[in-house]
């Protein structure tokens, strides 16, 4: 009697299948493909803690974003009072302190500050240029102008005087 022979009738699926003569042999190119991912994913996640923790992305900054640190302050230098037309027949006079860097070393041009003030303030009204919060913002414009014009050697303007009539 043969018992390994399938019997007549029988379920095609119940007889035991044949186990491959090596049994590591067919997961192997599995088993590297996995390994390879975990290795990938691991390198991964350590570049990402580095660069979130220690590296330029540590704090929520980048290098790219820091900003360059403020100029240190040197003299102040005095522009002159001028006199101003203001809306409605009235007059402003006002004068100038501009807050230089250290590293300017001798006076700078005033022309061009004085320029700019005159712009700004002649023709306003007296409400504008009176109120608390019309001269800071006419102040903080001013500042903003001048830094630019004067390529970063001016740093803030100061009001030396200021007499509205």
């Amino acid at each position: 009697m043969i018992a390994n022979k399938q019997k007549i009738g029988g379920r095609p699926g119940s007889a035991p299948a044949p186990e491959p003569p090596d049994g590591d042999a067919a997961p192997a190119p599995r088993r590297k493909k996995l390994i390879v991912l975990m290795v990938s994913v691991a390198l991964v996640g350590a570049a990402a803690a580095y660069w979130f923790l220690l590296g330029p992305g540590a704090n929520g900054t980048s290098a790219a974003a820091e900003e360059p640190p403020a100029p240190e302050p040197g003299v102040v230098q005095v522009i002159e009072p001028i006199s101003l037309n203001l809306a409605g027949n009235r007059y402003l006079m006002i004068g100038l302190g501009l807050q230089l860097t250290a590293e300017v070393e001798e006076e700078i041009d005033p022309s061009k500050a004085l320029d700019r003030t005159i712009s700004l303030f002649s023709g306003r009204t007296i409400e504008e240029v009176s109120s608390a919060e019309g001269r800071t913002a006419l102040k903080a414009e001013l500042a903003a102008v001048l830094e630019e014009d004067y390529h970063g050697e001016v740093i803030d303007v100061l009001f030396t005087t200021y007499v509205t009539q």
